[in-house]
């Protein structure tokens, strides 16, 4: 394999190490924001408990109803001849619309009384949680009801002109009867008696059977029709069942189970009785128009036989010849042909227009027999004048006798299909209670109650730590501040269990956990120091003097600085430690000692008595037995302390004298290294002062707690301080399978008792 090869094979597995990288940081982001997402889930699971108890149980009633399909027009023609015409719409989906219509909702309306609203205006969010049910309001056909905490509320009427329409009232039960009151007028009356009050929109009906007992108010309200259907649409659902099967299922839900079960009962109701009166509609209008006509052609009948009777007294029987005979016969039978036809032709145009093909095609076969009929009468106008006129007599008479008989004929056959004649709509499933909530459904809301707090906790974890970058990887650092990281010191999980106790205020490690990998971590920075250091200092000319410092306060640089001193005084070195923080210095907690006569009574002391001398005078008067009332001994071998001293209003002044310096210079002589804890950069200038007598300035910064802005701002003052910082400690990394950053510890080798 060539080089080529082998660097085109290379490039694929590192792209996917990094990728892997990446999504192992993101997952470790989640990992390491676990409380707040926690507290998220926990949250909505709060939420989701709330709203359950919050939430009145919903229930739901079913019908079904069939609606049958009658074969007409040009299916009855043929199978051959129907095929040719594309499916209609399904008849259940044009009855599934009607369903919801108000020509079918208004009865149920009015019936059930259903644009009366009664609510209770004392239960409030709280009442609702305490009770999980909050009782709603039942309507019947004689009343409508509304339990309450003092009793049962009974409204038999309710009617207010438009201008009153979804005005809420208020009702309260009073020692004669009730107050019924919108806010501006009170009207007064009795329990169980209709009332018509006059108010300043318009006129109110009520009957109030009963109330609550005490001061407690009920509000009612009428509402529009529109309103109320409405809103029973919103509750209905009606579809066909299947494709094309004609089956119609309503479904309706609500909060109390027979309120929906008596609606939906009632909605089933008047679509049925609707449908059978249409079904009856064409049967009805037939008879009354039958009804009409018959007595017209009774009357007719009886003059025409008068008329054929008295020819018949006057001129005695005629024997009428063959041909007219046979003329007779077919006019006879033209004519009950005429008649037959515009009998269905009166029954169309009750319907249809005239342009209508079946009325078209009827007045075709009128004109035809019409013009056969003139025929027959030329020919019988030739007959002589009494045959003919006892053809004519003999004719009106059959035929208007025909008409008649047939007339009422049909008239009898109508009523008897009248009678038996039912609506194309069947029911068959009346709506049931089944007393089951089909909602809140308890666990889903549960279950996504959690989905949603984890994706809010998950979604707060990313944006904080988008908006807050804090310190995590020390190469990010090296990379970002062009600053070596020279030690990474690791949580002890000893000495945090340790602090948590306030009667504890031992933290040198030396004392409590000197087998830990964060002692041999201070070890390792002595190391590096040792080395690091200048080669005059290094051939000991002077002392060794190492400044710690820090971007903000809390990032554990005194509890570095003491540990650090500790650890080269194990080298049989002689350390001073100086608290350099005039402010707030804590350093003396380490030592358990007393902040009492430390620098910053020095550094005032001695400037009162200052004057100008050379740098050899100063040296041989400061270093008299008076610097040592402030050095101070810890009590751990080699190791001297100064304390912070007295607080100073301006610390900075102090350490720019002359007092520190020469102080500095005498101190040189006597140790072999001098570590001064310093405050923080940010929030003070004495670092920057303290660094001008620094071989090395080490700046200590917290894992996962400092910003990397304010890190990089920090190393930037002292950069334009003319200071050089040397290094840069990690401090309390915590070493976890859920930090991607555990390879940069060290491990414990040896004895780990």
């Amino acid at each position: 394999m060539n080089k080529t090869d082998s660097k085109n094979l290379s490039m694929p597995t590192g792209k996917k190490d990094t990728d892997d990288i990446d999504l192992m940081a993101l997952v470790l982001v989640l990992l390491r924001g676990w409380k707040i997402i926690a507290l998220m889930v926990v949250l909505g699971l709060l939420i989701g408990f709330l709203y359950t108890r919050h939430v009145n149980p919903t229930f739901k009633s079913d019908a079904l109803i069939q609606i049958e399909e009658n074969a007409q027009g040009v299916e009855a023609l043929g199978a051959s001849i129907s095929e040719l015409v594309g499916a209609e719409t399904s008849k259940a989906e044009t009855e599934a619309e009607l369903i919801r219509s108000r020509m079918i909702l208004e009865p149920v309306v009015d019936l059930l009384h259903l644009r009366i609203r009664l609510t209770d205006p004392n239960i409030g969010y709280i009442d609702t949680i305490k009770r999980n049910y909050i009782e709603t309001q039942v309507n019947t056909t004689d009343e409508v009801s509304l339990n309450t905490e003092n009793g049962v509320v009974e409204i038999i009427q309710f009617d207010v002109s438009k201008a009153y329409l979804n005005q809420s009232f208020t009702l309260i039960r009073s020692a004669t009867g009730f107050v019924l009151s919108n806010g501006l007028d009170n009207f007064k009356g009795q329990l169980g008696k209709p009332y018509q009050f006059k108010g300043a929109k318009g006129q109110i009906n009520i009957t109030v059977t009963g109330l609550p007992t005490g001061n407690y108010p009920i509000s009612i309200s009428k509402q529009t029709l529109k309103a109320t259907t409405d809103s029973i649409n919103s509750a209905l659902t009606v579809e066909e069942k299947g494709q094309s099967t004609g089956i119609i299922q309503l479904s309706m839900t609500g909060t109390n189970q027979e309120q929906i079960t008596t609606i939906l009962n009632q909605i089933v109701r008047s679509y049925v009785d609707q449908n059978q009166s249409r079904g009856s509609e064409e049967t009805t209008k037939t008879l009354t128009f039958m009804e009409t006509q018959i007595p017209l052609l009774k009357g007719k009948l009886e003059a025409s036989e008068a008329l054929f009777n008295d020819f018949r007294k006057k001129h005695g029987t005629i024997d009428v010849a063959q041909e007219a005979g046979l003329l007779l016969s077919e006019k006879s039978r033209i004519d009950g042909q005429l008649n037959d036809l515009k009998l269905k032709k009166a029954d169309l145009t009750t319907y249809y227009t005239e342009e209508h093909p079946l009325v078209v095609q009827i007045n075709e076969q009128l004109k035809v027999l019409s013009n056969r009929t003139r025929q027959i009468e030329n020919t019988v106008s030739g007959l002589p004048e009494i045959q003919r006129e006892f053809l004519k007599l003999s004719e009106d008479t059959a035929i208007n006798r025909e008409i008649y008989l047939t007339l009422l004929k049909n008239y009898e056959q109508l009523k008897i299909v009248k009678a038996g004649q039912i609506g194309y709509a069947r029911v068959i499933d009346t709506p049931t209670s089944t007393f089951n909530a089909i909602a809140p459904n308890k666990l889903q809301i549960m279950m996504l109650a959690i989905l949603v707090g984890t994706m809010l906790g998950v979604i707060l974890v990313l944006l904080r730590n988008l908006m807050r970058t804090v310190v995590k990887d020390p190469e990010r650092l090296e990379s970002k501040t062009g600053i070596p990281v020279i030690a990474t010191i690791s949580r002890s999980p000893l000495l945090s269990r340790l602090s948590k106790n306030k009667k504890t205020t031992d933290r040198m490690l030396a004392h409590v956990d000197h087998s830990s990998l964060s002692y041999e971590a201070i070890k390792s920075l002595r190391t590096n120091l040792m080395f690091g250091m200048p080669t005059g200092a290094v051939a000991g000319e002077s002392a060794q003097v190492i400044l710690i410092t820090g971007e903000s306060p809390g990032v554990g640089k005194s509890f570095i600085a003491a540990n650090l001193s500790e650890v080269f005084a194990q080298l049989d070195k002689k350390v001073l430690i100086i608290d350099g923080d005039m402010r707030l210095g804590a350093l003396h907690k380490m030592f358990k000692l007393s902040p009492q006569d430390g620098l910053a009574d020095y550094l005032l002391q001695n400037k009162k008595s200052a004057s100008p001398i050379n740098g050899i005078q100063a040296a041989s008067e400061v270093s008299s037995p008076e610097i040592e009332t402030f050095i101070h001994p810890t009590g751990m071998e080699n190791i001297d302390f100064i304390s912070r001293g007295q607080s100073s209003n301006n610390p900075t002044s102090l350490l720019i004298g002359q007092n520190f310096n020469q102080l500095m210079e005498v101190l040189k002589t006597q140790y072999d290294y001098i570590v001064i804890d310093s405050p923080p950069i940010l929030a003070a200038s004495d670092a920057m002062v303290l660094a001008q007598h620094a071989d090395k300035v080490l700046i200590v910064t917290k894992f996962n707690r400092s910003v990397e802005g304010q890190l990089m701002y920090a190393v930037k003052q002292m950069s334009k301080a003319n200071v050089q910082v040397d290094g840069i400690i990690l401090n309390d990394v915590q070493q976890s399978r859920m930090n991607k950053y555990s390879y940069h510890y060290h491990y414990s080798y040896g004895n780990n008792r």
